[in-house]
């Protein structure tokens, strides 16, 4: 019998210009604590956290066991290995834009990885997560750690085809497909220590789908150069020092995805419009984490008071929140005996 540890970091991705394409770690984690026997067995669960009484505990249906069984069938093996216990701790909210289903994914692709003795890296294990998420920002920034920025690559027609059963199929083996290889490319951006992410998180849940249904089919020219123009200088001003709250206020900026989703999160509108590095000391940029509906926030001072200016105007929208100060994870998942 055996033992190990799990830990996967929450994420906020989407930051300011770079939808799709920007995230970052955070230094909140899910955790899995494993316990693995000698003999052949079933595979246990059990979950306290966010959302313990609607996360399921089949392992045919909680995300987590079924992305570590799809990792497994892509291997010829189509059950766990040996008798499993499983305990999940998430502190990361349900549906809130921190990354939550992500870090499911990637625990779930380090579990099979670790059971079956894979051998995997971490870019390997991410082609694996990438054909259950799909999108790399917030999954690249909690597997490898701290600021990055992401792509996927253009595939050709075969591998396409690798890539046509939805996250859903795979995960309930409906449809079965090995993930074409290096899916996704990152690198590490520079990140000013003086910087922390200031995280307002309302207590509603916001599904990406409905998030994904606001957004346009297409853009105009000059919505796309006002985004490329923020993005250039925000992947620099981040890892400046000293800090230039201004320039990066400004181009933490966004016509891609916030104005759209502005409607489906009250109070959105007046936080973007009145909260400046002039009005509140320490601010630097504001825009929404992942697709909402929390808020991201960096800052380098004063984060109760920026905070509190947030938890009103949400307040007087009808909307309750809570916070969280946090500093980039910059090691991101680790698996630890």
């Amino acid at each position: 019998m055996y033992q190990f540890q799990i830990k996967v970091p929450a994420s906020s991705a989407n930051i300011g210009p770079g939808f799709d394409v920007l995230g970052m770690s955070l230094e909140v984690y899910m955790t899995l604590d494993v316990q693995v026997g000698d003999d052949k067995g079933a595979c246990v669960l059990s979950y306290e956290g966010d959302g313990a009484n609607e996360v399921p505990l089949d392992i045919h249906k909680n995300m987590i066991s079924q992305t570590a069984l799809y990792v497994l069938r892509c291997h010829d093996i189509h059950e766990f290995p040996l008798a499993v216990k499983i305990h999940v701790k998430n502190p990361i909210p349900l549906g809130r834009g921190m990354g939550s289903s992500g870090s499911a994914a990637i625990a779930g692709v380090l579990l099979a990885n670790e059971l079956a003795h894979l051998k995997l890296s971490k870019l390997q294990m991410m082609d694996y997560v990438l054909m259950i998420e799909r999108h790399p920002d917030n999954v690249m920034a909690s597997m490898m750690g701290g600021f990055v920025g992401s792509f996927l690559r253009e595939l050709s027609d075969v591998e396409k085809e690798a890539m046509i059963p939805s996250a859903s199929d795979l995960l309930t083996n409906q449809g079965f497909s090995r993930p074409p290889k290096g899916l996704g490319t990152y690198a590490k951006l520079p990140w000013a220590p003086e910087l922390k992410a200031l995280v307002v998180i309302p207590q509603f849940h916001l599904s990406t789908s409905k998030a994904r249904s606001v957004l346009p089919s297409s853009y105009t020219k000059p919505d796309v150069i006002y985004n490329l123009q923020r993005l250039a200088l925000l992947t620099t001003a981040l890892g400046q020092t000293p800090i230039n709250a201004h320039l990066i206020h400004e181009v933490m900026k966004d016509k891609v995805h916030q104005p759209y989703r502005s409607q489906l999160i009250p109070g959105l509108q007046t936080i973007l419009a009145q909260m400046t590095p002039e009005s509140q000391p320490g601010l630097c940029g504001i825009c929404l984490s992942g697709a909402g509906p929390t808020i991201l926030a960096l800052a380098t001072d004063n984060y109760e008071e920026i905070a509190q200016k947030m938890l009103i105007i949400f307040k007087q929208n009808n909307v309750d929140c809570n916070y969280l100060v946090l500093s980039p994870a910059f090691e991101g998942a680790s698996v630890t005996y």
